[in-house]
């Protein structure tokens, strides 16, 4: 069984007659904006999902790939209907729908490895050209660390990001 695509209208609709929606975004992009009165299960800790008396579930990411790309776990963890947000929370914002947003969280760890490691190469290609070619090294290293995270699943620059100062109030799961 996998989830069935649903529009962020029928979504609001399908909640309001007694649905749920649930988040599996990571703790911190939940803590940062979220669609009020959605649940919290992150993917990287989900197992069982108790739905109470909810006549079906609508689980959602912030563009609906991770929900379909995991679409058989997400469907095997609940007993009632399941649906996909098709879109995820950025086609619910597009539709005008409300969101609450915590702008003094700090950006997703993803975006922060973004942004550091392409930093890091960019000043590697600055100094290997401006002082001396040893500095190349830097986008080398930080490259083979790229692709170590792609292959192993396990990326060292995102844990020593999450133990920066300003992303410790993200590690606090969100309420809705």
């Amino acid at each position: 069984m996998s989830l069935i695509p649903i529009k962020p209208e029928d979504a609001q609709r399908y909640i309001a007659e007694g649905a749920v929606l649930i988040d599996i975004r990571e703790d911190d992009e939940h803590a940062r904006e979220r669609i009020p009165g959605a649940r919290h299960a992150p993917m990287s800790r989900f197992g069982p999902i108790d739905t109470g008396d909810a006549t079906a579930v609508i689980f959602h990411c912030r563009t609906g790939g991770r929900t379909t790309a995991a679409s058989e776990k997400l469907a095997q963890a609940v007993k009632v209907k399941a649906y996909v947000l098709d879109g995820g929370i950025d086609a619910w914002k597009r539709a005008g729908l409300p969101v609450i947003k915590d702008t003094s969280q700090p950006i997703e760890l993803q975006r922060q490895v973004q942004i550091a490691a392409g930093s890091l190469v960019l000043i590697g290609i600055a100094l290997g050209s401006l002082v001396a070619p040893a500095f190349y090294a830097i986008s080398a290293f930080v490259g083979a660390g790229l692709v170590f995270a792609g292959v192993s699943g396990f990326c060292g620059m995102a844990r020593i990001l999450a133990y920066m100062p300003w992303n410790r109030r993200s590690h606090q799961p969100a309420t809705a």
